[in-house]
């Protein structure tokens, strides 16, 4: 192990020098043609054959203290479990790293045996104490914002105050085994245990890496189809094939994920044939140009995204801490109206928490009508018969399509006397703000991780620093704690009809948050591109290992 992390190192060095003097030569370059490298290293991979996609660039890819780019999570790691749709197109829990699992009668202990002769990339075997250390880090990291995967798992509420040094209910078996016991029962254990920041880590590298794991890529360590090779901030990251992942090579050689955020670039290097898949979310109005156009019409992919685009309201900032303000805000929309403008109708209006093609959706949950005239009598209700003024908070690296919703929204607030400011902040800034419970108002997408209501409710309203992650603040702790509660129950029917209930509580009662729509997801993909395939959920990246290039007179 400890040579091994010696020679990393030595190639992440020689790396970054490189990577600086091609920076420093090549400042005026937008965009890299295919298969020009990172860095021009003598050694380096021949990327002629990688696919190219563009990807939002991360501030950290360690999966555990992030809640938005998991990328990297997806390819170069493995969980337990993973979600996939079988043959009849129904999502069902699948083994990955754990082969097989067995759960006790009460249904609060979960024994596990981890796949034999797996390996981590550089050689390190996969243990059961490398699965205690990645659910004990998940908890005690001071920047962990997925500790809600494990803290049901006795101890945890211990280990993360630091009144106890390890997790009581994690007990290792043997090398390949262990056992897990949770507090009470709860049925979407194991669906938890399939999203990306329950990835599992190599204990001995991930421990001496200390910061250096999700920054350096010698240091970030998995399991999967993919190696992180390089990191040039602003430019990019290189993925190789690994060709000795336990569930055999990927079909590519790697992967040339680009950091770039101009549509009209993005565009350019499509036609150009740079670009192998294009996620048509990064193209804002330009979208329009491939969905329409008769150029590509047998190279588009569309899949169902199971995911709720929301506005958050903050209840801790007056005067959205009045339901009958957040109530006006919600009726002053026409959501079919921003659902039609900015995405041309493609997809579903959505009325509660659980989006459409969720395990939980409720077709029968009352629509939010668009009646200005009743935000009107609310607002006067409330003291604000001449309107309010307050700030919206727009993520930097937002797309196109997100600031063209947020102005329609606007003017559509500004008719009933709502007056919104957009405030464009840098991402950091944004996403330091959002955690610490201080924007007032912002719009988001949130993607299914696991199929099941608990990641939406839960995530969102489950308990004060969950709300406050979000900036929602919803004040209700008679409600959160049914939703903490809604998780112990046994009965498959009885625990749904709760969830629903509580979406209706929370959002059509307190109007918790605004819910606008549900979509169609849509990728082009280049000419040389095979094999293109989404997840159960519509992502397409946790798929690239099935994906390979062809040469052009293939």
């Amino acid at each position: 192990m400890s040579q091994y992390i010696h020679i990393r190192r030595g190639r992440a060095l020689l790396g970054l020098v490189l990577a600086l003097a091609v920076a420093l030569g090549c400042a005026a370059c937008d965009a890299r043609p295919r298969g020009a490298a990172l860095q021009d290293e003598p050694d380096g991979p021949d990327t002629s054959r990688f696919i190219v996609a563009v990807e939002d660039e991360p501030d950290t890819v360690d999966f555990q203290c992030t809640s938005i780019h998991y990328t990297v999570a997806q390819n170069v790691f493995n969980r337990l479990v993973e979600m996939e749709n079988n043959a009849s197109g129904e999502v069902e829990i699948l083994p990955s790293l754990a082969g097989a699992w067995e759960i006790s009668e009460d249904g609060r202990t979960y024994t596990f045996h981890l796949r034999p002769g797996v390996t981590f990339s550089n050689g390190a075997p996969l243990t059961a104490s490398d699965v205690e250390y990645t659910f004990a880090r998940l908890l005690t990291h001071p920047d962990s914002c997925n500790r809600d995967i494990v803290d049901d798992i006795v101890g945890a509420q211990a280990l993360e105050s630091g009144k106890a040094e390890g997790l009581e209910g994690f007990e290792v078996l043997g090398e390949l085994d262990f056992a897990i016991t949770l507090e009470h029962p709860f049925q979407a254990f194991l669906a938890c245990l399939s999203m990306p920041g329950a990835s599992i880590l190599d204990r001995e590298t991930t421990e001496q890496a200390g910061d250096r794991f999700g920054t350096d890529p010698a240091w970030t360590i998995g399991t999967g189809s993919f190696i992180l090779e390089s990191w040039a901030p602003g430019e990019g990251l290189l993925l190789t094939a690994n060709a000795d992942c336990w569930q055999g090579a990927p079909k590519c050689e790697g992967l040339d994920l680009r950091f770039i955020t101009d549509s009209k670039e993005i565009r350019r290097m499509f036609e150009r044939g740079e670009i192998d898949v294009l996620d048509l979310d990064e193209v804002g109005n330009t979208a329009e140009f491939f969905l329409h156009g008769d150029i590509y019409q047998d190279r588009l992919f569309s899949v169902p995204r199971i995911g709720i685009t929301y506005i958050a309201l903050n209840e801790s900032i007056a005067p959205l801490d009045d339901a009958r303000v957040r109530r006006a805000m919600q009726l002053a929309l026409d959501r079919t109206m921003l659902l039609t403008a900015v995405y041309g109708g493609r997809g579903w209006v959505e009325n509660g928490i659980y989006p459409h093609r969720l395990y939980g959706f409720n077709p029968d949950l009352p629509e939010i009508p668009c009646d200005p005239e009743a935000a009107k009598a609310l607002l006067s209700e409330a003291g604000l018969a001449e309107g309010f003024e307050f700030t919206v908070s727009v993520n930097s690296s937002s797309t196109r399509w997100e600031m063209a919703l947020l102005r329609l929204a606007a003017s559509m607030w500004e008719k009933v006397g709502i007056k919104a400011n957009i405030d464009v902040i840098n991402e950091s800034e944004f996403m330091r703000l959002r955690k610490s419970g201080r924007l007032a108002c912002y719009t988001a997408l949130w993607t299914a991780d696991f199929n099941d209501p608990d990641n939406f409710i839960y995530t969102f309203f489950g308990d004060r620093q969950n709300t406050t992650f979000r900036s929602l603040c919803y004040p209700r702790e008679d409600v959160m704690e049914r939703v903490r509660l809604a998780r112990t129950i046994t009965d498959p029917g009885a625990r749904l009809e709760e969830y629903r209930e509580l979406e209706k509580i929370i959002v059509q009662e307190d109007a918790g948050w605004i819910p606008l729509y549900s979509r169609l997801r849509y990728y082009v993909t280049s000419e040389q591109l095979r094999g293109i395939q989404s997840s159960w959920n519509g992502s397409v990246k946790n798929k690239y290992r099935e994906m390979y290039v062809v040469a052009g007179d293939q």
